[in-house]
């Protein structure tokens, strides 16, 4: 049975080839975004590399490039490396653009691998459809729309999973947000992903302490949207508090797109799952208890209570009549205050392990 949030799935969920076994809690979504070229194939293909790496979702974006940029708005340095040929965001959005026909077939594709869609719409007009028509397991709102309340107070409104990145915010817009979501009683329901809007981001540049401060100070779940090229991040992100991961997946790195060279291919993709996933397991825990895998070398490498040296009935323990040793099959050493004091009822051998029974007051062994 399906969680309410997909961040918060069961562990019966699991997916991918391994799809047997229960995961660990983090939740894996594969960003193709606009990496499928315009090409429905090419988008069905990436489902399929995402669902045999052990993603939990795939996402994509839904835009009209001639409303969301004006035909002034140039390209990003990192986007004119990539595509020469374009000259402007609306040049190039405008060859990546999906119909909504080709949405719903991609949407209908991913139910069919049993694996989760998330969209990323960019306009009021795309966030209707998508919420109305393709029902998604979560909106997702990309980080410069963050400042866009319009969009975001829509997105509340379907009552839909809402997924919000942070790249290139300031902490007062990311409060600012928050406090709206939290006016419109939609906390539970919401994460926010943290991000640095680089492509790619530099490991060093990638600030993975921000997610448990968000998470703290922003009482929402807080994921982390992975533009690094290291198969590590994850991991990485996990381990300082990340449940949810977005990374770009795509074909090849080598392809020209906007995308492409910051994103992971197939094979690394899967590294980049099972290193998180692995994370995510080491990372389990709270207050401490001792492991099944413990019990032997907590019984032999811990100690017990001894006498140090040949002793008749009567006598009044003091430390020097006691030592410590291996294995650890009598009085715990931690009840040494206990001992301390108590009267010998019968004479006892230098090696001895002391037993309760030993004792005159037996009564503290409770």
């Amino acid at each position: 049975m399906r969680c309410p949030l997909p961040w918060h799935r069961c562990d019966s969920t699991a997916r991918g080839d391994d799809a047997k076994q229960a995961q660990p809690s983090v939740y894996i979504i594969a960003e193709i975004g606009v990496n499928h070229d315009g090409d429905i194939d090419k988008a069905k293909q990436l489902i399929d590399a995402a669902q045999r790496a052990g993603a939990d979702a795939v996402k994509f974006q839904i835009f009209n490039a001639a409303e969301l940029a004006g035909d002034d708005a140039p390209l990003c340095t990192y986007q004119a490396d990539a595509i020469e040929a374009a000259t402007s965001q609306r040049d190039m959005l405008a060859k990546l653009e999906l119909s909504s026909a080709q949405l719903t077939s991609l949407r209908q594709y991913a139910a069919k691998c049993n694996i989760d869609f998330i969209a990323t719409p960019f306009g009021l007009d795309e966030l209707h459809f998508l919420a109305n028509s393709l029902k998604p397991t979560a909106i997702k709102i990309a980080s410069p729309d963050l400042v866009n309340i319009s969009l975001i107070d829509a997105a509340i409104e379907t009552h839909l999973p809402l997924i919000i990145s942070t790249g290139a915010s300031t902490q007062d817009e990311i409060d600012a947000c928050v406090a709206r979501i939290a006016n419109a009683e939609a906390t539970e329901r919401t994460a926010l992903l943290h991000c640095i809007s680089a492509y790619p981001t530099p490991l060093a540049a990638a600030q993975l302490g921000t997610i448990r401060f968000l998470a703290e100070c922003c009482n929402l779940t807080v994921g982390f949207s992975d533009h690094t090229t290291s198969i590590e991040t994850g991991a990485y992100a996990v381990c300082a508090g990340a449940p949810i991961l977005e990374r770009h997946l795509t074909y090849d790195c080598n392809a020209v797109g906007p995308d492409h060279a910051m994103s992971t291919e197939p094979d690394d993709f899967r590294r980049y799952v099972t290193a998180a996933r692995a994370a995510a397991a080491a990372m389990t825990g709270g207050p401490r208890t001792t492991s099944e895998i413990e019990l032997e070398v907590r019984k032999l490498a811990r100690g017990r209570l001894i006498l140090a040296s040949d002793l008749p009935a009567g006598t009044r323990l003091q430390p020097q009549h006691l030592r410590v040793q291996r294995p650890a099959d009598g009085i715990c050493p931690s009840r040494w205050d206990d001992v301390i004091g108590q009267t010998l009822t019968t004479p006892l051998l230098q090696g001895t392990p002391l037993d309760w029974k030993h004792l005159q007051t037996a009564a503290v062994s409770v």
